[in-house]
């Protein structure tokens, strides 16, 4: 008896905790699934998968090194049939035909055209060139999206940081406002300052608002870039990434040589332009065609079957169009070496523009951190001693509550300053600092 109590007291738990795992199972966000936002890795490996862009260049590149083979193969063989005399005019009381084996003599020719040697190969390496230019394109077009995701993250950690920011110091006010409303209960502070410290209040109020609206406005950039619905979720940015100390300018420049694809496509220009300026000096010379013939009388009694062999040559007569296409090719391959010289100078001076700007923000956050933070914090306390004490006015305590506010929120666009000009160095260098 007492066994059958225990089984049916048991009977609700079992049917409880079922209960639960089916509401787990079919809601995924309950079981533990948790949005993309809290870092900025798993924002890019989403993008990768999903950006439409990035998979456009993807296939774009894929398409255009489906050309390399079709450029250096032979052109396709031809056959052709001839009907000699289909009238049958050599032949009394037989009509005009249009049969193989019923006309004069039937004529079956394979016809291979063959390019002069040499240009077959530069065909394919002209192609493969524009190949690499095409993975340069979508390299650059993925470094291009994954800066915008590191600035957007970068702008929507600011913003929830802000937001963060602001809410402490919220609740510092509050209790500065007990204090001096307990204060000026009792008589020993002006009504002034209860009116001020609300107002201060108010007004931090509505910077919270503010940097509410630039936290959804970032988050709502961010889901654009992944791409996702403007309103998808999104988690709290945990932190930002940490930031090496950049090596010296020279050696900045030395590795954007060797990993820049706007570089390396321009490299690859000058490659596909030398190959056509040779391709264009082969064509002073001819390309052949080769035939061969196998002849059919309509009767064995007329004679056997023939055969006959053909060599085609095309004459290059036309020299003063081929010279005009000749110093066509010598002027692209020069416009494609300036261009080179162009992008190395451009990405010099961005290079040097960036890591100045990323080396003040470094130098700029270390001090606020270290140095005005601090004193900022020992200034408030002291103010906040001084006028619990009396001895200071309410005037210098709100003044020392503004400058930690001042500092952190400073400290904090510093960093993520800092953050997004390490993006920009990546994306310049092609590759992680």
């Amino acid at each position: 008896m007492e066994a059958r109590v225990d089984r049916v007291q048991e009977t609700p738990v079992r049917l409880a905790a079922l209960a639960v795992i089916l509401t787990l199972w079919a809601l995924p966000g309950l079981a533990g699934e948790v949005p993309l936002g809290s870092k900025v890795e798993d924002l890019l490996t989403y993008a990768r998968e999903h950006n439409p862009d990035l998979q456009g260049r993807r296939l774009d590149a894929e398409a255009q090194r489906e050309r390399i083979e079709p450029a250096s193969a032979l052109p396709d063989p031809k056959f052709q049939m001839e009907l000699m005399d289909f009238t049958n005019a050599m032949t009394p009381g037989k009509s005009a035909s249009l049969a193989p084996g019923d006309v004069g003599t039937t004529r079956y020719r394979a016809i291979q055209a063959l390019p002069f040697p040499g240009k077959r190969g530069l065909r394919g390496e002209i192609a493969e060139a524009q190949a690499g230019q095409s993975d340069s394109i979508r390299d650059a077009t993925r470094l291009e999206i994954e800066t915008q995701i590191k600035t957007a993250y970068a702008r929507y950690f600011q913003a929830a940081g802000q937001a963060r920011i602001q809410r402490e110091t919220l609740q510092l006010i509050d209790a500065l406002e007990r204090l001096v409303l307990k204060r000026y209960s009792v008589g020993l502070v002006p009504q002034q300052d209860a009116v001020q410290v609300q107002g201060e209040s108010t007004r931090l109020k509505l910077d919270l608002v503010e940097s509410e609206r630039r936290r959804r406005e970032a988050a709502a950039l961010l889901n654009a870039l992944l791409p996702r619905d403007a309103d998808a979720p999104l988690a709290e940015p945990a932190s930002l990434a940490p930031i090496p100390k950049p090596p010296a300018l020279a050696q900045l420049f030395a590795r954007a040589k060797e990993r820049s694809p706007d570089l390396g496509r321009e490299h690859l220009g000058v490659t596909a332009a030398e190959k056509s300026k040779e391709l264009t000096y082969l064509n002073r010379y001819p390309d052949f065609t080769l035939a061969l013939t196998n002849n059919r009388p309509r009767s064995a009694m007329i004679g056997p079957d023939t055969w006959d062999f053909m060599v085609e040559v095309n004459i290059p007569l036309q020299q003063s169009s081929r010279r005009a296409q000749e110093r066509e090719a010598e002027r692209r391959l020069e416009s494609a070496r300036e261009r080179v010289t162009a992008v190395e100078a451009r990405l010099n001076g961005q290079l040097g523009a960036t890591l100045a700007a990323l080396e003040a923000s470094l130098d700029k956050a270390r001090l606020l951190g270290e140095t005005l933070l601090p004193q900022a914090k020992a200034t408030l306390e002291a103010a906040q001693a001084g006028y619990e004490s009396g001895r200071v006015n309410f005037n210098t305590l709100i003044d020392a509550e503004r400058q930690i506010l001042r500092t952190r929120l400073a400290l904090l666009d510093a960093e993520v300053d800092a953050n997004v000009r390490h993006a920009e160095l990546e994306k310049l260098l092609g590759a992680p600092l």
